[in-house]
């Protein structure tokens, strides 16, 4: 089981979502385990609150080191790779996804304000990792993204999980087309192929579609996919 921690000012935001779809069903399935964790309960006396005026030239509030260290402290694991959702991070991708689904737990930390004082990052946190360039009002958000992703890849959480076999950066290809019943909505029809029954044929027209779509949107896929496939069809 995966034990998800999460150290967050705001823990209504989280339980909010951990109580609904596929994140809700991987706790039934006792598949995964949240611990979220009110930043607020490690404020003590001296600190003031969670956040303060920067020294130097920077503006706006950063978070304070105390009480986030205390927090973390308090999971009282020996070992966790511990996540912090920042624009300036690596890029999350669906191989990062996969990788930290294989872990027992994972710990994240998230951000408000300006950001985290620097002796947090240097001293606890081994992912700093950003969903993209921009940047949000809060590390609840993007925790949220990356925990969703990263939940869904643990089999047994997905009722198919083939699903997340064929899902976008999964091969390097992006997702193909989907269509469900009916046949015929108002002239809009289902490709032939898929109601042929040849498995090998719907295969091999789903592939295409994939390789077409993510030549046309996403070059830099394209060829890494080529490059890995090469001899095979990928024209």
């Amino acid at each position: 089981m995966l034990t998800i921690y999460v150290i967050t000012p705001f823990p209504d935001i989280l339980n909010a979502i951990f109580g609904q779809s596929m994140l809700k069903k991987a706790v039934d399935r006792e598949k995964v385990k949240y611990v979220v964790i009110n930043l607020f309960d490690f404020v003590n006396k001296d600190d003031g609150g969670i956040d303060d005026y920067p020294f130097g030239v920077s503006k706006g509030m950063i978070m304070k080191a105390g009480p986030v260290l205390r927090a973390f402290n308090s999971i009282n694991i020996k070992k966790a790779r511990v996540v912090f959702p920042t624009p300036d991070g690596q890029l999350f991708t669906q191989k990062i996804a996969t990788d930290l689904s294989n872990e027992s737990s994972l710990v994240f930390v998230c951000g408000h304000y300006k950001g985290i004082d620097q002796r947090i990052r240097d001293s606890i946190v081994t992912d700093e990792l950003s969903i993209g360039d921009y940047v949000l009002t809060n590390g609840e958000l993007p925790s949220l993204v990356m925990i969703d992703s990263i939940v869904r890849l643990i089999p047994g959480v997905l009722n198919h999980y083939e699903s997340a076999e064929t899902d976008s950066f999964f091969d390097d290809l992006l997702d193909g087309p989907h269509y469900t019943r009916p046949r015929d909505y108002e002239g809009l029809k289902v490709p032939n192929v898929l109601l042929s029954g040849h498995h090998q044929k719907i295969k091999d027209w789903f592939l295409d579609k994939r390789i077409e779509k993510t030549k046309k949107r996403r070059k830099d896929l394209f060829e890494k996919y080529k490059s890995k496939n090469n001899g095979e069809k990928n024209e």
